[in-house]
């Protein structure tokens, strides 16, 4: 399905590894809001309505989605900063045809992340105003990619933050353009950036941030044989940036190469139980800290497709939620998300 290679950021999907995998559904009944997908056609690599519709229609009860910007249709011609506008157009499309009901219950891209370069400074407000005006009251808020490494072999070639980007004046000044529009900001670094972006939310209070992937402990390169030291480290931040109260943070997408944990490369796909196990120690520290009222699980599919299915997945998740009580399962599964992206679901 994916011409992506091994150098690649991403690891390939394979249907017919994953269909090794078929497992009863936990808990089919209960609500989940998905808040962290894309859609794309790239070369090789299809995922669009209907694809993300056989995952979500593979048994959990998918109620809806939210859309994250991934370079998707982005306009071919005009000013450079508005060609991400593209991507809310088309995203706002695919949402359309969803909300007509042809294509089931479940509300895709009921919510929409875009991209706006914040570099911009206060002409960012022009790009975001148009972002909004393409969204049909589903545009929520922006996602401007600042993970950053010095180790260059964990950079996705996609993007080129440079160092510390959510202290620079110029970036501070476009996110400054955010909470009076009523957007939020979706934050995706890698785990020693967190106390940059705790610095960032503590001087705009008023935005409301959302930490993508758990904030992207690094297992390989620079980072390869020292779990135990990472995790001690993000601990700690993950812990000072749940002083925000108007940070949420995203459980998943711990799938990625990124993370170490090399699913991909098992003869089988991984169970649900040898996932949750996995991810257990972070998706505690989260919740411990937050909250539940400030978590939720995410797919991030398709990234993390290479790894597990969309089955599988939420199995992990419901796993990882069994002590939780009915009103924390609530947030976990769709309440937050709901009320971070502002969802009626």
């Amino acid at each position: 399905m994916s011409t992506t290679t091994a150098s690649s950021p991403y690891i390939p999907v394979r249907d017919d590894w994953l269909a090794r995998r078929v497992e009863p559904i936990l808990e089919p009944e209960l609500p989940i809001v998905d808040p962290h997908h894309h859609l794309w056609e790239r070369p090789g690599w299809r995922y669009m309505l209907d694809n993300l519709l056989a995952d979500t229609g593979s048994g959990h009860n998918i109620v809806a989605t939210v859309f994250v910007q991934c370079r998707s249709m982005h306009r071919a011609s005009g000013p450079d900063e508005m060609k991400p506008v593209g991507e809310t157009e088309f995203v706002n499309g695919v949402a359309a045809m969803s909300a007509s009901g042809q294509y089931g219950n479940t509300r895709i891209c009921a919510g929409i992340v875009g991209h706006a370069d914040l570099r911009l400074g206060a002409r960012v407000r022009d790009v975001l105003e148009a972002h909004i005006r393409a969204g049909g009251n589903r545009f929520r808020g922006i996602r401007h990619i600042t993970a950053w490494d010095a180790d260059q072999s964990l950079m996705n070639p996609a993007y080129a933050p440079p160092p510390g980007l959510l202290g620079d004046r110029t970036f501070r000044e476009g996110f400054a353009c955010l909470a009076p529009l009523n957007l939020s900001f979706d934050a995706w670094l890698y785990h020693p950036q967190i106390d940059d972006l705790a610095a960032l939310a503590q001087a705009f209070p008023g935005t409301q941030v959302c930490l993508n992937h758990v904030g992207g402990p690094l297992a390989i390169g620079a980072y390869a044989g020292k779990r135990d030291a990472v995790f001690a480290a993000w601990s700690k931040s993950i812990r000072a940036l749940a002083q925000c109260p108007n940070v949420v943070v995203k459980l998943g997408g711990m799938a990625m190469r990124i993370n170490g944990f090399d699913f991909h490369e098992q003869a089988d796909p991984p169970s649900s139980e040898a996932l949750a196990a996995a991810w257990k120690p972070y998706v505690e520290t989260c919740i411990d800290a937050f909250g539940a009222s400030r978590c939720m699980f995410e797919s991030n599919f398709p990234v993390d497709k290479g790894s597990y299915a969309y089955a599988p997945f939420w199995n992990a998740c419901k796993i990882l939620a069994r002590a939780a009580g009915t009103a924390e399962k609530t947030h976990l599964f769709s309440g937050t998300a709901s009320r971070f992206y502002r969802l009626d679901v």
